[in-house]
């Protein structure tokens, strides 16, 4: 029963995706064609500066066009003028979500995918579980460095496909072949090690890269939502490891078999990517989006778009918020036992369900509130929001109330709280990360803010851990409200008030929404000039 759940929970959303995709998949998409020479004639016809400036602008941006592809201004007709193209987007999107989702779940999964059973593990490998999860995230954060520049000089597609087939690789290299009939034994543990860097060289391509598949493919009132899916379905992946790895990896013989359980998974998923993952839709989702390729930009390589990055206003900001997101999550993942046993949930099952609800709350909080932001912008007070509410929900966690002693309702529900306060700061602040450095490189943006979550995570961990060996007594003396609380939710109530006091400072304009909105304005006063064009043209010569 408790390897069902995680299924159904991750099986649901995938399904959930795939089906508003399946929908708009076969729906033919509507096309405008933008015709150049009536627009000519308007000019000729009506001496409106309006109409003029903005032929004017077309033409601008057709030399820019020119000016970056070479072809173009030889009149090729291969070569695509999007002057003459206006946003649209494609069912296909949610096909493209779908998969990123599933292999950024799969790749969590193996990273964590012995934490629930240590104690199996290093009886079968003679190591500890740490020390793998360590190779694995140690490899995570290198290959991160490098995700950008692979992605500027292969594309998209080539990239996370291969990724996926790396992924696939190193998850046979630590199944091996002992868990199908016949056959017995589990891998040296030296194949356990290269499969699992292989794995971790493959990851950063699933977690640095929503935010450019949104913008690639989602429209402007989209991209919230799409990189809040993508980039926290992770977490559906950890709380799969702990589930399904609690109830299957006991044993030697429970660890092959759960080993080539995520082996033939993710060749299933891979092999999916392999036939339906694509590149870029035949036109730019969003205004912002068709601009950048109009002017034909081209990203930089990587560590000169972080110096660039550095230098924009904002950009510190919202990756503070980001940071602080993913290393209070991460504290509070590593050390969940502790935290739900001192709560008074002790029963290793209900710790593994109130894991696993956490991960799930951070997903769920991730997509709602990042519809919110895709409708309204307003990614300052939700994430100041966010914030507050997160040092208020970890705040119960180290918390003991002398007259009422442990509280395990009070516990699950302060970690379900965080999870859905928590869990939007980061594609929510992502996505703000994006929109202040426009027309910046968006994988290059998500390396920077993986890069910094990790790192930080793994020095706070160990900080985190020293700390909640130390009791603070509150209130004491007094009756009924003396308490005490642990060392590592001061910590972290502290870096969420920092962070909140940071954030606050932010005041940066939002680039990419502003190109998005100042395009729909142009586009509603062309329709406007563009009725009159079908008036009859004896009539207009007549008015002249």
């Amino acid at each position: 029963m408790k390897s069902v759940v995680p299924s159904l929970i991750s099986c649901s959303v995938l399904a959930a995706v795939c089906a508003i995709g399946s929908v708009e998949a076969f729906v033919t998409p509507s096309r405008t064609n933008v015709q150049a020479e009536p627009r000519i004639s308007r000019n000729y016809l009506f001496k409106s500066n309006t109409v003029n400036r903005k032929r004017s602008n077309q033409i601008s941006l057709r030399s820019l066009s020119e000016e970056n592809d070479p072809q173009l201004s030889n009149g090729e007709a291969s070569i695509v003028d999007y002057t003459k193209m206006k946003p649209q987007v494609y069912g296909q999107r949610w096909v493209q979500l779908a998969y990123l989702s599933m292999l950024a779940l799969m790749s969590d999964w193996v990273c964590f995918s012995v934490a629930a059973a240590p104690d199996a593990f290093e009886q079968s490998f003679g190591h500890s579980a740490a020390s793998i999860i360590d190779i694995f995230l140690f490899t995570n954060v290198a290959t991160s460095f490098l995700v950008t520049d692979v992605i500027t000089n292969f594309g998209m597609q080539k990239a996370i496909q291969s990724a996926a087939v790396l992924m696939a690789l190193g998850c046979w290299l630590r199944a091996g072949f002992g868990f199908l009939p016949g056959q017995d034994g589990l891998v040296d543990y030296t194949l356990l090690v290269i499969g699992t860097v292989f794995v971790g060289i493959a990851q950063p391509f699933f977690q640095c890269t929503p935010p450019l598949l949104s913008a690639t493919w989602f429209a402007n009132n989209e991209r919230s939502t799409s990189t809040a899916i993508a980039l926290n379905f992770n977490q559906i992946g950890i709380a799969t490891a702990f589930l399904v790895g609690g109830s299957m990896a006991t044993n030697t013989k429970g660890l092959e078999n759960y080993l080539g359980l995520i082996a033939v998974a993710t060749t299933l998923i891979s092999v999916g990517t392999l036939l339906q993952f694509e590149n870029a839709p035949p036109t730019p989702p969003s205004a912002s989006e068709l601009e950048k390729k109009i002017k034909g930009e081209v990203e930089p390589p990587f560590l000169e778009s972080v110096q660039k990055f550095f230098n924009t206003r904002g950009f510190s900001n919202a990756l503070a918020a980001f940071i602080c997101s993913i290393s209070i999550t991460n504290v509070v993942g590593a050390f969940i036992d502790d935290v739900m046993t001192r709560g008074g949930v002790t029963g290793q099952f209900q710790i593994d369900l109130a894991g696993a609800g956490f991960e799930v709350a951070i997903v769920i909080g991730g997509i709602v509130l990042g519809g919110y932001v895709d409708r309204t912008k307003d990614y300052k007070i939700v994430t100041m929001a966010c914030l507050a509410a997160t040092a208020l929900f970890v705040l119960p966690l180290g918390l003991t109330d002398h007259a009422l002693g442990r509280e395990p309702l009070l516990m699950v529900a302060a970690l379900l709280g965080l999870g859905v306060a928590a869990g939007p700061v980061q594609p929510i602040n992502a996505e703000l990360a994006v929109d202040v450095t426009y027309p910046g490189d968006e994988t290059a943006v998500e390396s920077v803010q993986q890069i910094g979550g990790n790192l930080i995570s793994a020095l706070l961990i160990p900080i985190a851990e020293y700390a909640s060996k130390t009791d603070f007594t509150l209130m004491k003396g007094v009756p009924g409200i003396e308490s005490d609380i642990r060392g590592d939710v001061v910590l972290l109530v502290a870096l969420a008030f920092l962070t909140l006091a940071y954030f606050s400072q932010f005041d940066a304009p939002l680039m990419r929404s502003a190109a998005d909105e100042g395009s729909e304005e142009e586009s509603d006063a062309d329709d406007c000039d563009d009725a009159v064009i079908n008036v009859d043209s004896e009539e207009l010569a007549s008015q002249l």
